[in-house]
């Protein structure tokens, strides 16, 4: 279980600060027209410039291979992990999720964004908000004595209640001294279940919503994960910290 110094609980929240001035900084370029090799140089010039290292980019996955890229860039069907390559071009009516992590005095934090490409369709408006209110319950959850399924059943709960359904097949996850540690973080499941939550952890909690079902598959590429049956899929993340009883939302 990742739990935290209290030096490295200083560090997160210096780490939090420095990811969310970058990813502002990505999603402000956000338009049509724009590339998403644009916004992923921007993402790492950014993080450069603050004296930190994206955690993605170089990052293996055993079978899966070495992230090229310092952001992920998945736009509408694409949920998560989606290459930022020169050829993918945002266009007006898109969604598109901006996945950012930072290495940044020792320690990593983790965080995503789901935004519009100019005027979107009112049904996608509604994915965006609830998968972005769907994070906020899930937060609301990460006490000191509860578990981990208080977050997951939160964020199910409301996503489901708002007519979306919740991707089950990727999870949130523990961070610190790395970019992924236990515990997995479920966005749906049971109160009451699962790891209880302890003084001293850091989780990365990220909630996925679609507006169709939530199967997903791979692309040919390794590294994308899109929705099965082409629905729009939104994807907002925060990492947070318990700190002395009290929970830090460092990357807000």
């Amino acid at each position: 279980m990742n739990i935290l110094s209290a030096k490295e609980i200083e560090n997160i929240k210096k780490c939090g600060r420095v990811l969310k001035a970058a990813l502002d900084k990505v999603a402000l370029a956000v338009a049509p027209g724009v590339t998403a090799s644009q916004l992923n140089q921007i993402a790492e010039d950014e993080l450069h410039r603050l004296g930190a290292v994206p955690s993605f980019k170089n990052y293996f996955i055993p079978g899966g291979g070495t992230y090229p890229s310092s952001l992920c860039v998945s736009i509408n069907s694409e949920v998560v992990h989606g290459l930022p390559t020169e050829n993918k071009v945002l266009k007006e009516g898109d969604i598109v999720s901006l996945d950012l992590g930072a290495i940044f005095l020792g320690v990593c934090t983790d965080m995503a964004v789901t935004k519009p490409v100019g005027r979107i369709d009112p049904d996608l408006e509604r994915l965006l908000a609830a998968t972005k209110h769907a994070l906020d319950l899930g937060i609301k959850e990460v006490k000191k004595g509860n578990r981990i399924g208080d977050i997951s059943h939160a964020v199910q709960t409301y996503i489901e209640t708002m007519g979306f359904s919740v991707v089950r097949d990727l999870v949130g996850h523990g961070i610190g001294t790395k970019p992924h540690t236990d515990p997995q973080i479920p966005n749906y499941g049971q109160a009451g279940r699962g790891p209880i939550i302890q003084n001293g952890m850091a989780l990365a909690i990220e909630p996925m919503a679609t507006n169709g079902s939530y199967q997903v598959n791979s692309d040919p590429d390794g590294w994308t994960i899109r929705t099965a049956d082409g629905s729009y899929a939104a994807h907002f993340e925060h990492t947070v910290v318990i700190d002395n009883g009290k929970t830090f939302v460092v990357t807000a």
